[in-house]
């Protein structure tokens, strides 16, 4: 175990507590930068990191707030489990043939972090058109009564599913801030809270697939994962009661930049 490491995961998971976003959009390029880490194994084990860490958060989400929408899960995942698979056997192919993979992943990596920043800053106003609209609870109503193109909503929602598998898959980042962005769009009238619960268990099949391929692939290290799990759960238990404290306003701007530099950097390496 290393405590430098342990560290990384508690200031991950106290940023992850406050904010409520950015968990792989910060701790794999920690990981890169920092500690030095192969992008692929950084990818594999944040990956893993994720699907654990976020396990917790969904057990209260839909045990305590019962605000997960399991028709709006089954959809995304009809999309990013198969895309997330297809994208795991290209890099199995392109290892076997000799292909490096880490320039792809890293530029991969790049983009989903730029997309993740922008996210951010247009997260803020979708939330605030929500309100304007006076959200509702369609727990007991059809979606098609919450979502903006009725028509288009499964489809939609697959679509976005099966983008969020592969950048998911390939950079370990976007399945928090972009899945709630896109839910935003097409679900305006939903609960912010169902929202996050919906997105957050969407998550952790997606993490999980995407985890246990790069593990098959050698991109997960073991030791590593463990450690940043000892730092993370405390310093997401305390960044969640710290969060009504420190104004979002401030924050999550504050976020948004650090990703985008960090975006430009890996896609301009």
């Amino acid at each position: 175990m290393n405590i430098f490491y342990t560290f990384s995961g508690f200031a991950v998971g106290l940023l992850v507590g406050v904010t409520g976003v950015g968990g792989g959009s910060l701790m794999t390029p920690l990981l890169v930068f920092l500690f030095n880490f192969n992008p692929a194994v950084a990818v594999g084990t944040d990956l893993l990191f994720a699907a654990i860490t976020k396990t917790g958060g969904v057990w209260v989400h839909h045990g305590k707030h019962g605000s997960v929408d399991w028709k709006i899960v089954g959809w995304l995942a009809l999309g990013s489990l198969p895309f997330a698979i297809g994208t795991l056997f290209v890099l199995q192919y392109l290892n076997s043939v000799g292909k490096e993979t880490t320039g792809a992943i890293t530029f991969s990596l790049g983009i989903a972090l730029i997309l993740t920043s922008c996210a951010l800053f247009v997260r803020s106003a979708l939330l605030h058109n929500a309100e304007k609209l006076g959200q509702i609870d369609d727990e007991h109503s059809n979606l098609e009564n919450a979502a903006r193109f009725k028509h288009l909503e499964i489809p939609a929602t697959v679509l976005i599913g099966a983008v969020l598998g592969v950048l998911v898959t390939l950079s370990s980042v976007g399945a928090g801030a972009l899945g709630t962005v896109a839910l935003l769009f097409l679900y305006p009238r939903m609960t912010t809270l169902k929202i996050v619960g919906t997105d957050l268990a969407h998550a952790i099949p997606l993490t999980a697939v995407a985890g246990i391929g790069h593990w098959t692939l050698g991109n997960v290290n073991f030791v590593l994962l463990g450690s940043l799990l000892i730092g993370s759960l405390p310093g997401i238990w305390i960044g969640s009661h710290l969060s009504a404290k420190i104004p979002e306003k401030i924050l999550r701007p504050v976020l948004a930049t650090v990703l985008l530099l960090i975006g430009l950097k890996f896609v301009l390496h």
